[in-house]
């Protein structure tokens, strides 16, 4: 339970304190009437005592009172009726609310944290009125009158016979058998004169013989002169006294709260606002004249025009009448007690201490004596009789029965002079003089008597307060017996019926058990007395059964909430809607953000609904909008019920404020980082023949590695333009803006050009969404060139679409679960900056089979293909979070996030638009092919474009043309017969000559330090007029790599007139080419033995050309020199593969150097080709050409790439490198071509051996340097054979002369040896057998040179 402001200690004497009657004559009324209280209302505040108060009880012991309380009331002679009382508790309940501002407990359990109300002051405001309101009953005596005050004016013609008048007034109601109510204790009622004396008014020399006459005749113990109005109401202004009334009359009084104040209930207005008022004490605030009070209906009677149901509970209770302003207002001006001063307080407080210690407290002593002697008496003769009866009929002890077995004589009525019920009446009077243990021991004994007679209502009774005794006995000597209470709660409630003594006794339990700490306990009897028959009980009594669960040592939070909601739902039932809708919102927090769905969305609809009721619209709309924005679990039928009553409720808030900005909708979600911006006009679709450039568009999706080679080629071309440097303030042109690009800078968009703006929506729920009227939201603010700014904030476009145009999509329908894109257009017409702020539309259901439940559905309106069941206006921002910052320690320490600009775009001015089309472009080709098709260039914009280039990756497969090429035909039909090659016819003198072209490096860029992938685009006059274009024709070669290529053009212009924002724009095409197998060609050089050449270098080489034949489907043709450029380029492109030489000499890595340049050649050689192709029964002709690049002597080349095998997995080896330097020595191959040998001789040598046995032959060993440093080189003529079989081929002969010579060539020397070879037989020789070694005049290792092993040198010797 929550905390309370009174303990269990203070509450439960206060709860049963003894009761006194007032009886009051018409003039004494009327003079506590000037003070705006009845003279019961008028002691209130001052009937608890100050002091300690001492009795004795029946054994003569000395007893202390503590902060003894009375209750003076006047008397009412009709019950009050429980439809009444129920009222009064419902109002009660329903004016005490949450004190604003306050601040609640937070109480952290697990991982909660939660905000709850430490207190619930409506609930002891219920609980008070509850235990003072409850009617008096015959089977206990704790709220019947024990006195009763007689009070007379001193200002009365006769006020002792006045008070006779009223003795026997009160006579007749007590013992006249015509009035049952109210209940008395004892028949002789302890009677108490009061003579009230008007200070300001009366005379006191009167007063006071008066009193006198009544001390002589009723005793000084039994009557009092009580001196008010001290001044009179008129100076009530001129001084502030305390009003210590107030606080009791709001709480007993019915007000109607501010929860009725819109417009449900009935007013009716009466003329006397105080009547409104209808007090516990029951004395109307109008004076009736004629009328004894004594007959007065009670003020908790309904008004028989009021709800003849009586009943609270429903829904309808706000229709009792009562007046709400009038009563308010009144009450505010009424000044309580306006004729007493300080003095007459004191004087009020006196009386009470007076009443209590001279009338009250003795007659209550000497009761509880004469009880306790009658008792004893009875006991001693009866009881021992009637015990002695039982015993001998029955045996010693009587077995005690369970409740079930007991029959309901719950009808059961004693007699009141009964010995139990003088038992229970000597008990009550001990417990409300807080006399604990006699009261405990009485209880006791009679909860015995009333079990044995089976009076169950009586023993329910006795228990509860035999229990509350026990609880409260000084030093407690026993334990809080918590069964009696269980037994008296089942006794009340199942056998007799009677659910408010039931729920008296869970209220008082409850409360002992919180104080031991027993909240399980305390949580599962609250829980027990809900039921059906009283929302408002069952709300509250939940209400505290969930602060139980949470007040637990290990709080159980769930368990909290969940009744929580069972309280907010009867709250509501009882029509106690601010207590409801708080109820709903303290359990949200549990709920909230647990995975919990279906309990969250339950919440936020009730909370909704709650709101909704209370006129708390934002709320309403608030919690609805939770429901919608959370993914829910909950069926297509629920979802569309929700999403009605949210646009509903937002209907009627739009409604409020028509002029008001528009609210953000919850519906659909909007991927806000998902939202792209595209400049530019949509690309056009292809034509025929014609094929428009790809250049960028939403349809593509984002990849990088594409995107940095566009950002490469933009950076090309800008540098080639700069003369080779890229400007500092240079930015890649950016076309679409997603969350990949940079989104740092504020990008650039040209007037007169859409700007396209893609937003991404998903519909969440299991209904579809129709969006109509779906626009951008933006804000404008134009530039002039005056340099005056003015803002414009445009939220609709009907109204200046001068400025920027808007597109309207008229109806947008996102089905159930989907994710949809909307691409949404805005034209600009002005220069300036645009801030694009989001979207607005009108979120409407499409009405379909399904019934429309929820408060106030709409009938459905036509829109298009779509019936809309109901719409609302609204919008949507589009908030884009930037990257986060990850550059500086501070931004790396925190959590910063830069800008994203991409829907801040800078309107700028007009600039040239470029649009490139592809005639005849071919999509195959075979690998080399070469083929022709057209380029046309259209500039659609209103400026001329200039300085038009091309720039791609793969220039080496295409060309306009080089300088020197000849004029090609002008239209594609034109050259269907033409070749791509021009045959060139020479007569056989000029055959060198004739091969040399006239095409150089030079024409294509190469060599010249440009790049050469950009290429000028050869315009007429270089600029292309607004509205002109140009057709160019386009050489293409296919690919020397069989498959699918992609390449890349960018197309790169300049407007004439220098823009200082936009300095160039660009136009992207990507053409995708599929390759198939044409040629494969491999080539070889190797140095020639001649040295025939006109330079006499030794430069001719053999070359050996293989061409296979790999084609196997149809495929494509261009000019020879061009494309052998080309293709050149990108091969110079290549990184080489450079030998790191690391050695200490610097003349060893020279020497190296010139080995290898002995064994390099630089010859390309290209392959020209037709191929006769057949395809659809058409004989086609097909050219191409083929590229092999000779760089290595004796390496084979080929004209496409080798793949290569890769290599066979090894295991690793470990092992230390003994030698950590780089070997500098030149391989095998470079070293043995240093020295080129060549023999001269004759072919047959013819020789008489019969004349001569021995033939001699000169021959000629030419020796030539190859490298261009001095090499001294040794030449051996000794036989090295390797075996026998060798001799026996080549037949053996002997060099005659020097066997061995040694020489030093310079640089490119030839130098010629004369040598003579010797031979005994005829045959066939090889003279291939000098060995030749060589090395650097400057090195110390000799190499043999492997030229005499290309080519045997053979020679035929003939006999003659």
């Amino acid at each position: 339970m929550a905390q309370c402001v009174q303990s269990v200690q203070e509450l439960i004497p206060d709860s049963f304190v003894p009761c006194v009657a007032a009886l009051c004559s018409d003039e004494a009324e009327r003079l506590t009437r000037l003070n705006h209280l009845s003279f019961a209302e008028l002691l209130k505040p001052f009937s608890r005592l100050t002091s300690e108060v001492h009795m004795r009880d029946p054994n003569n012991q000395l007893h202390v009172i503590k902060n003894l309380k009375i209750a003076v009331s006047n008397i009412i002679t009709q019950p009050p009726q429980p439809g009444a009382i129920r009222k009064l508790l419902n109002d009660v309940v329903s004016g005490s609310q949450p004190a604003e501002g306050l601040v609640a407990n937070v109480i952290t359990a697990g991982d909660y944290d939660l905000n709850i109300s430490a207190t619930t002051p409506w609930f002891e405001s219920y609980r008070e009125t509850f235990l003072q309101s409850m009617p008096a009953s015959d089977h206990e005596f704790l709220n019947h009158y024990l006195a009763c005050m007689l009070v007379a004016s001193s200002s009365e013609a006769e006020p002792v016979e006045q008070f006779s008048k009223l003795s026997q007034e009160q006579h007749r109601i007590q013992h006249n058998s015509d009035y049952s109510y109210p209940k008395w204790f004892i028949p002789n009622t302890l009677k108490y004169y009061v003579l009230l004396h008007d200070v300001s008014a009366g005379d006191e020399q009167r007063a006071e013989s008066i009193y006198e006459e009544m001390k002589q005749k009723y005793g000084t113990q039994g009557c009092y002169l009580l001196k008010i109005n001290s001044r009179t109401s008129n100076r009530a202004s001129d001084e502030q006294i305390p009003d210590p009334w107030s606080q009791y009359l709001q709480k007993n009084s019915i007000q109607n709260q501010e929860s009725y104040e819109d417009g449900h209930c009935t007013i009716t207005s009466n003329k006397n606002s105080d009547s409104n008022l209808l007090s516990l004490d029951g004395l109307d605030n109008e004076v009736k004249d004629g009328l004894p009070n004594n007959f007065r209906a009670h003020p908790l009677q309904l008004d028989p025009s009021g709800d003849p149901s009586n009943s609270i509970d429903g829904p309808d209770h706000v229709k009792s009448a009562s007046s709400l302003h009038e009563t308010k207002k009144a009450n505010t001006g009424i000044i309580h007690g306006a004729c007493l001063t300080l003095t007459d307080h004191d004087r009020i407080r006196q009386f009470i201490q007076e009443f209590t210690f001279r009338g009250l407290l003795p007659h209550i002593e000497k009761t509880i004596r004469q009880l306790n002697d009658q008792l004893i008496s009875r006991k001693g003769l009866s009881r021992s009789l009637f015990s002695a009866t039982k015993k001998w009929f029955s045996g010693s002890k009587v077995p005690e029965k369970s409740i079930n077995e007991l029959k309901n004589t719950s009808g059961l009525l004693y007699p009141p002079e009964a010995p139990e019920l003088q038992i229970r009446k000597m008990a009550d009077l001990c417990f409300l003089v807080q006399h604990y243990d006699l009261a405990y021991s009485c209880y006791h004994t009679a909860k015995k008597d009333f079990l044995n007679d089976q009076a169950m209502l009586y023993a329910a009774g006795a228990l509860e307060m035999a229990a509350v005794s026990a609880f409260l006995q000084p030093g407690a000597p026993r334990p809080y017996p918590a069964h009696y209470m269980d037994t008296a709660i089942q006794t009340y409630r199942d056998i007799c019926k009677n659910m408010v003594l039931a729920e008296r006794c869970v209220l008082l339990s409850a409360e002992i058990l919180k104080s031991q700490g027993k909240y399980s306990e305390a949580a599962a009897l609250l829980i027990r007395l809900t039921s059906e028959d009283s929302d408002l009980r069952s709300a509250l009594l939940l209400e505290q059964a969930a602060h139980c669960f949470i007040n637990m040592k290990s709080p159980m939070v769930r368990k909290y909430a969940f009744h929580m909601i069972l309280a907010g739902h009867r709250f509501s039932k009882a029509g106690q809607k601010k207590h409801a809708l708080r109820c709903y919102c303290q359990a949200m927090q549990v709920y909230k953000g647990k995975g919990w769905s279906l309990a969250e969305d339950h919440i936020n609809f009730t909370i909704g609904r709650q709101s909704y009721t209370l006129r708390q619209l934002d709320n309403a709309v608030s919690a609805f909008r939770h429901i919608l924005i959370n993914e829910s679990k909950q069926s297509a039928a629920q979802q569309g019920a929700f999403l009605r009553e949210y646009l509903y409720v937002y209907k009627n808030v739009s409604q409020l404020s028509p002029d008001g900005p528009l609210p953000q909708l919850p519906l659909p979600y909007i991927n806000s980082s998902a939202t792209r911006v595209f400049f530019g006009h949509d690309r056009r679709p292809a034509d025929g023949e014609k094929q428009a450039a790809t250049h960028i568009s939403l349809d593509q999706e984002y990849d990088s590695e594409s995107s940095q080679q566009w950002r490469e080629l933009e950076e090309q071309v800008v540098a080639v333009v700069n003369k080779g440097v890229i400007p500092s303030n240079f930015h890649p042109t950016q076309y679409c803006l997603n969350s990949y690009s940079d989104n740092s800078r504020f990008p650039l968009a040209v007037v007169e050009e859409p700007i396209t703006v893609e937003v991404a929506f998903r519909n969440p729920l299991k209904v579809p969404l129709l969006l109509t009227d779906l626009s951008l939201l933006w804000k404008f603010q134009p530039k002039d060139f005056s340099g005056k700014d003015n803002e414009e904030v445009k939220e609709l476009v009907t109204d200046e679409p001068e400025k920027i145009g808007t597109e309207v999509i008229s109806e947008f329908v996102i089905n159930s679960e989907e994710s949809k894109v909307a691409r949404l257009k805005l034209f600009p017409h002005h220069i300036g900056e645009l801030h694009i702020l989001g979207v607005v539309y009108n979120l409407g259901t499409i009405q379909g089979s399904m019934a429309v439940d929820g408060i106030g559905a709409l009938p459905g309106c036509h829109t298009g293909k779509h019936f809309l069941s109901m719409s609302v206006r609204g919008r949507q921002d589009l908030e884009i979070q930037g990257p986060r910052l990850n550059n500086t320690k501070e931004e790396k320490t925190s959590i910063k996030y830069g800008p994203d600009r991409r829907l801040d775009p800078i309107i700028t001015e007009e600039m040239p638009l470029l649009e490139v089309f592809f005639i005849h472009f071919p999509t195959g080709l075979l690998c080399g092919e070469i083929r022709k098709a057209y380029v046309e260039f259209v500039n659609v914009s209103k400026c001329p474009l200039t300085g038009l280039k091309v720039v791609s990756k793969r220039p080496e497969f295409f060309t306009f043309g080089g300088n020197t090429a000849v004029l090609t035909p002008l239209s594609p039909s034109a050259s269907e017969n033409c070749s791509a090659y021009k045959t060139v016819v020479t007569d056989s003198t000029s055959v060198c000559t004739a091969l040399i072209s006239s095409a150089s490096s030079v024409d294509f860029g190469i060599g010249i330090g440009s790049q050469p992938e950009v290429i000028p685009v050869p315009l007429p006059d270089t600029v292309l007029l607004p509205g002109a274009s140009v057709q160019l024709p386009m050489w293409l070669r296919g690919p020397d790599e069989e498959g699918v290529h992609e390449i890349n053009f960018l197309f790169y212009y300049e407007s004439v007139k220098k823009q200082p924002k936009i300095r160039h724009r660009i136009l992207r095409h990507t053409a995708v080419i599929c390759t198939s197998r044409s040629l494969n060609v491999r080539a070889t050089v190797c140095r020639s033995n001649s040295l025939e050449d006109e330079e006499g270098r030794g430069g001719n080489m053999l070359v050996f050309v293989d061409v296979e034949n790999t084609n196997t489907i149809v495929s494509s043709a261009s000019p020879c020199a061009d494309f052998f450029y080309r293709s050149l380029s990108s091969e110079l492109k290549k990184p080489q593969a450079q030998l790191s030489l690391h050695t200490e000499k610097q003349s060893v890595e020279d020497a190296v150097r010139l080995i290898q340049k002995c064994n390099e050649v630089d010859l390309n050689i290209v392959v020209l080709w037709k191929a006769y192709v057949v395809e659809d029964s058409k004989q086609l002709i097909l050219e191409g050409q083929h590229h092999v690049i000779l760089r290595t002597i004796g390496k084979e080349a080929f004209s496409y790439p080798q793949k290569q095998e890769p290599p066979e997995m090894e295991l690793l080896k470990f092992f230390r490198p003994e030698n950590t330097t780089v070997s500098s020595r030149p391989s095998v191959e470079q070293l043995s071509n240093l020295i080129k040998t060549s023999l001269h001789y004759p072919e047959s040598f013819n020789h008489p051996f019969h004349q001569k046995s021995l033939c001699l032959v000169p021959v000629t060993l030419l020796l030539s340097n190859c490298s261009k440093a001095d090499v001294d080189v040794i030449v051996d003529l000794r036989h090295k054979t390797t075996s026998p079989e060798a001799l026996e081929i080549h037949g053996s002969f002997t060099w005659l002369g020097q066997t061995q010579y040694k020489l030093q060539l310079k640089s490119q020397e030839i130098h010629s040896l004369q040598l003579k070879a010797c031979f005994v037989h005829t045959g066939v020789y090889n003279l291939g057998t000098p060995r030749v070694f060589a090395k650097l005049s400057d090195q110390v290792t000799v190499f043999e040179t492997s030229q005499q092993n290309s080519m045997p040198a053979l020679i035929i010797i003939t006999n003659v």
